[in-house]
């Protein structure tokens, strides 16, 4: 891709003509790279605008169930403001898919640079190819699977009606007469791990069995593997990127434009006193965090998953260095540990978190995404995320004895169920602060806390105060009524705020 500057050629140097057959589908793997000339306008203002959207897609997916219709409905609005596909294969949106072919690109190069930005650029575009891949007809589905060479072997009707019975019972939603209708794949075992994982195929001789309806997950597996093997690549390619200095301002902002507040600055350095982790865990601790804590107080030790998790935690609430080792240590030898060996050994990593030795890094704590998707825990560890990797009956068991409510533990559970673990955290927070509707979407652990600490300090009025009044409840209801009946606003208010300094500093000559 080459840049030409000057702002008044937003429409120069395109390819000659259309050629439309570059984008036969409005849906891509983006496995080959754009190699028309741009302007540095056109570059800039693609970028943003996909940002934008990616800000949206991360929005939502911790707002809302992703198959939900509010969710279908205010992304649908979000691609067609921002001018992206939003049906495949339409005949007059060459114009979006070449924007969108050439964006992601812009982005990959942008969010290359560290596993969290890889991680997180990662996670959005596949939410955004799920969405659109589950918007388009069979038919359209079918042809874009052929086209990037994933054609499964379709299960006869002879085969399928003698399984009948097995894929009847093992594929959740479907009745013996959707079982007829249905067309199933047999694909391999590798390649349908997750549906494997979740109970939702039949599995015969190595082969997962599965239905239309489910080959999203294949799709996106697939998708996962190609785009973390290009962003690896890219990463490599780096340097000569970085030494165009046209290009390595703009990517830098950009890069540093995808999330919230930066936990590792501490705001609260010193606030929190080692007393208080106690009673702090229990009230504004999220589910992970306070598993952690609980087992640390329980056996006297956390193995390294745990503490850098836990550690970075704590180190993002505000425990200072000192704070930290005093608090580890005394931990620490309460145990199998004596003084001397924490010293020797455990000391020098709390020390390295605080980039107080080596590379002098300061590390940042973990976010909801990086939990979830990172280091699963083995037996004997204590950390993750309890709604991805617990089992349910353990997970159950634990929130009765938090004294969930059953009503709020079923509703959790059925989160989780569908997989939606963020979500879960934050009917967990709701139940927990007796709380409506938070406002905000909850995407990492220490948000959680910060929330936690701003809503019982009287930052955020309770529930019960809410209702005190039947008529403002019914006013209330009545506004909300109006509100999900009318025609979508932007979701992304919050993510153009965050984004105005980034578009002051494109825009300034």
């Amino acid at each position: 891709m080459e840049f030409s500057s000057g702002r008044g050629r937003l429409k120069q140097a395109r390819l000659a003509g259309d050629r439309r057959d570059l984008y036969p589908h409005s849906l891509q793997f983006y496995l080959e790279p754009p190699t028309e000339n741009i302007s540095l306008v056109e570059f800039e203002t693609f970028a943003i605008d996909r940002l934008k959207l990616l800000k949206v897609v991360e929005n939502l997916g911790v707002s809302y169930v992703r198959s939900s219709d509010s969710y279908k409905t205010k992304l649908e609005f979000e691609l067609r403001k921002l001018k992206f596909p939003y049906k495949a294969l339409a005949e007059d949106d060459y114009e979006a898919r070449r924007k969108d072919h050439i964006s992601h690109f812009i982005l990959r190069l942008a969010y290359c640079q560290s596993e969290d930005l890889r991680r997180w650029f990662l996670q959005q575009e596949m939410d955004l190819l799920r969405y659109r891949f589950n918007e388009v007809t069979d038919n359209l589905r079918q042809k874009f699977l052929e086209h990037v060479n994933l054609s499964f072997e379709a299960v006869s009707e002879d085969l399928k009606n003698e399984l009948a019975n097995e894929l009847c019972t093992s594929t959740p939603g479907l009745s013996m007469t959707k079982v007829k209708e249905q067309m199933f794949y047999k694909v391999g075992l590798a390649d349908a791990v997750d549906l494997f994982r979740a109970r939702r195929v039949f599995i015969k001789d190595g082969f997962a069995y599965v239905p239309f309806k489910e080959i999203d997950v294949i799709v996106l597996n697939n998708y996962r593997t190609k785009l973390s093997k290009a962003l690896a690549l890219t990463a490599r390619s780096l340097p000569s990127i970085q030494s165009d200095e046209r290009l390595q301002p703009l990517l830098n902002h950009l890069s540093h434009s995808y999330i919230g507040p930066d936990y590792s600055v501490q705001k609260n350095t010193g606030k929190i006193s080692l007393e208080q982790i106690d009673t702090l865990s229990v009230k504004s601790f999220p589910l992970c965090m306070r598993q952690l804590h609980k087992a640390l107080r329980d056996n006297h030790h956390l193995r390294h998953g745990g503490r850098m998790q836990y550690g970075l935690f704590l180190k993002g609430i505000g425990l200072t260095l000192e704070q930290a080792l005093e608090f580890w240590k005394k931990e620490f030898i309460r145990g199998k540990v004596d003084a001397d060996k924490f010293d020797k050994g455990y000391a020098y990593s709390i020390r390295h978190s605080y980039g107080k030795e080596g590379r002098r890094t300061d590390y940042t704590p973990y976010s909801c995404m990086k939990i979830i998707m990172s280091n699963p825990p083995s037996q004997g560890d204590y950390h993750g995320c309890p709604f991805r990797h617990s089992d349910p009956e353990l997970l159950k068991q634990k929130l009765q004895s938090y004294k969930i409510p059953p009503s709020g533990i079923a509703q959790i559970l059925e989160l989780v169920k569908g997989m939606h673990y963020q979500l879960a955290c934050q009917k967990y927070f709701e139940l927990t602060h007796d709380v409506d509707n938070l406002g905000f979407s909850l995407n990492h652990p220490n948000q959680y806390f910060t929330e936690s600490q701003r809503l019982l300090s009287g930052g955020r009025e309770l529930k019960k105060e809410l209702s005190n009044s039947g008529n403002c409840q019914q006013k209330s209801n009545s506004q909300e009524s109006m509100n999900s009946n009318s025609t979508p606003t932007s979701s992304n208010t919050t993510a153009d705020a965050e984004l105005e300094g980034l578009e002051a500093y494109f825009t300034e000559d």
